[in-house]
């Protein structure tokens, strides 16, 4: 799968591109200009919950430069039919596009996101030459492995009812490094994993509905107002008698309710994916996108956390910046009390990575390589907190004496936005900044354990 654009790209090409002052898009936002700037000189990225927000007011200054905004943000992928932008799927000649776009209408938990992004990369993995059915435990299994990374890795609530995260956490997967270090390409690993398990029950609870209520929409009067132990067997009738004339997404491999076990993709809807599969996964993508926000609002970069990160981002220009502190300063591992030594330091994300998937300088800090591995994506105790600060405090003091102006403002960005600080400056008074952690920091601490992340790691 495809990384999401990182929103401060997308916004500097589309207000070039659209002639879109930073002033204008600020006053839009109702924010002050500067915030702007720092997204279009990609000094920062605007956070994932803020881009519904850039492209409102995009909208609203213009329409076009809206979608282009998103599609650029999406990784080159086009959205449609979304709650902001209000547009459709490419129509078609040969199926009903029209109903295809109300099938996660009144969605309450990830199932239909799921199993259609899972059809998705089973098409597009078969090379969209597929008239052979798709068995629903391939389907099960590919929607397991798709939110796998959302709940296990980076532990997201898929919402009170679901029941997703808890079918993961029945099976007893052996998860080896290459899934973890997001060098599972096409996470053929992880499928092989969880399609080793006893899925059978699994298979049939995830499937009691899904299979049949996705479809549903296409048979919106025939079901109108049908008793719910009526649907399924119903759908499964309508979709394998009507197949040609009514073209549902799909059919069942057959009649009888408790028979059917696969499905079978109209060779149409399968030619309508394969032309325009860009374009539909960007849809899926967005709405996906959207549910896991609402469930997950107060937590930081949820679009980064939805699939597989295909690579890390390098680290060289923080170790650089702390390879500079120690030049000038010796300096002790906050957990280990470690001399460290700057040819050897490993960089520590006090956040686990897992949780802020981002690599700001303002939560990493120097350390060495056997305590970074032992602490992992564990929570540390609040013990170490005052010399986090402290440390923190000790960097950036280094670092404005030693600094030239230019350097020393662009490594404190991330500091003066996350944090919230009045002004870069304001960071060298240590009663300032360890109010602002405070702030920031604790409540994502309470918020990462409530999500499951193991809190009060001390190094021992």
């Amino acid at each position: 799968m495809e990384i999401m654009g990182k929103a401060g790209q997308a916004l500097r090409q589309v207000l070039e591109s659209y002639n879109i002052s930073q002033s204008q898009l600020a006053t839009g936002l109702g924010v002050e200009r500067p915030i702007v700037f720092r997204w279009y000189h990609e000094k920062i990225d605007p956070t994932a919950d803020t881009v519904a927000e850039i492209v409102k007011a995009l909208n609203k200054i213009n329409q076009s430069a809206a979608n282009d905004f998103i599609q650029v943000y999406l990784g080159h992928l086009t959205l449609f039919k979304n709650p902001i932008m209000n547009q459709e799927l490419p129509l078609s000649d040969k199926v009903n596009v029209t109903v295809l776009v109300q099938i996660f209408n009144d969605t309450t938990n990830s199932y239909k996101y799921l199993y259609f992004l899972s059809l998705l990369d089973i098409v597009k993995r078969r090379n969209f030459d597929t008239l052979s059915p798709i068995s629903f435990r391939e389907i099960i299994v590919e929607m397991l492995a798709n939110a796998w990374y959302p709940h296990n890795y980076f532990k997201l609530s898929f919402g009170t009812q679901d029941q997703i995260a808890n079918k993961l956490d029945a099976l007893k997967l052996e998860i080896t490094e290459p899934i973890l270090k997001f060098r599972d390409t096409d996470k053929k690993l992880l499928r092989t994993a969880i399609n080793n398990q006893n899925l059978d029950d699994v298979v049939i609870s995830i499937n009691r509905y899904v299979s049949y209520r996705l479809i549903r929409p296409f048979f919106a009067q025939e079901t109108r107002g049908l008793k719910d132990y009526d649907v399924n067997p119903i759908i499964i009738n309508l979709a394998n008698n009507q197949f040609d004339n009514k073209k549902p997404l799909y059919c069942f491999n057959a009649e009888d309710h408790k028979n059917c076990n696969a499905i079978i993709l109209h060779p149409d809807w399968i030619q309508y994916l394969e032309e325009n599969y860009p374009i539909i996964r960007g849809w899926v993508y967005w709405e996906w996108l959207n549910y896991m926000q609402q469930r997950n609002p107060s937590t930081p970069n949820v679009v980064n956390k939805l699939f597989m990160p295909q690579e890390r981002d390098s680290l060289s220009n923080q170790t650089k910046y702390w390879k500079t502190i120690l030049e000038h300063r010796d300096i002790e591992c906050i957990y280990s009390r470690i001399k460290l030594d700057q040819k050897e330091i490993s960089l520590d994300h006090y956040l686990p990575w897992s949780f802020v998937a981002h690599d700001q300088l303002w939560n990493l800090i120097p350390t060495t390589k056997y305590v970074n591995s032992s602490k992992s994506n564990n929570l540390p105790s609040e013990e170490y907190f005052i010399r986090f600060v402290e440390l923190q405090h000790i960097g950036l003091t280094i670092a404005y004496e030693n600094l030239s102006k230019g350097q020393w403002l662009k490594y404190t960005e991330s500091f003066v936005s996350d944090l919230k600080v009045s002004q870069a400056d304001d960071l060298l008074c240590l009663t300032i900044l360890s109010k602002a952690y405070q702030i920031t920091t604790l409540p994502l601490i309470s918020l990462a354990t409530l999500q499951g992340f193991s809190p009060n790691w001390v190094y021992a």
